[in-house]
């Protein structure tokens, strides 16, 4: 027993890491960055909250454990926006082969029963092929926006991101999982981006 549990608190202990994982998008106050625990808790509540919007059979249970570990890898990886034009790409073979290894170090820390459904849970949620991933994979999408918004704009201006790179990056990802939650939110953006 005392072994399992030194393996259930040194993952969790390492998860504690994520916290110090400065991500682009800044708060929607705009004070400061986000964090990815920040980040990875806001998502969760986003799929509490707007669960109503999922498309039917979708778990929402899964679909928040999901979105608690899915950027957990980012201990590792560190963020990578998702609208960032320098250095390597967001989605690449080289970051996805990087999040994979960090996948298999952090969720191997774990006793093999919990690791190996927290691991599968991960890929599932990158492969974004289930329902319950591709609604969670929507509301990762649209949380950066609503912060972005909420801020002025935030890093969309130190980005210079275009309405076509809203459309193709995020609004593809979140009306595929949300069509109707895209359909606002689309609207909320014409302020910033009158082309969309």
């Amino acid at each position: 027993m005392s072994d399992r549990l030194q393996a259930q608190f040194a993952f969790l202990m390492e998860a504690d890491k994520l916290k110090q994982v400065l991500r682009a998008t800044t708060l929607a106050d705009g004070s400061r960055r986000e964090n990815s625990g920040e980040h990875s808790w806001h998502l969760a509540l986003y799929a509490l909250v707007l669960a109503d919007h999922a498309a039917p059979g979708v778990n929402i249970d899964r679909v928040i454990r999901m979105l608690l570990l899915h950027d957990l890898v980012e201990i590792d990886v560190g963020d990578v926006p998702i609208h960032s034009q320098n250095g390597t790409a967001h989605g690449s073979a080289s970051v996805q082969a990087a999040e994979a290894a960090a996948a298999e170090r952090i969720f191997g820390l774990l006793p093999d029963d919990i690791g190996s459904g927290l691991r599968a849970l991960w890929r599932e949620f990158e492969a974004n092929e289930t329902a319950d991933a591709v609604f969670a994979k929507s509301l990762d999408r649209v949380q950066p926006v609503m912060a972005n918004l909420a801020s002025g704009g935030g890093t969309w201006l130190e980005y210079n991101v275009t309405a076509a790179q809203i459309e193709s990056r995020v609004g593809a990802k979140v009306a595929r999982g949300a069509p109707a939650l895209w359909g606002w939110v689309r609207g909320q953006l014409r302020g910033h981006f009158p082309d969309i």
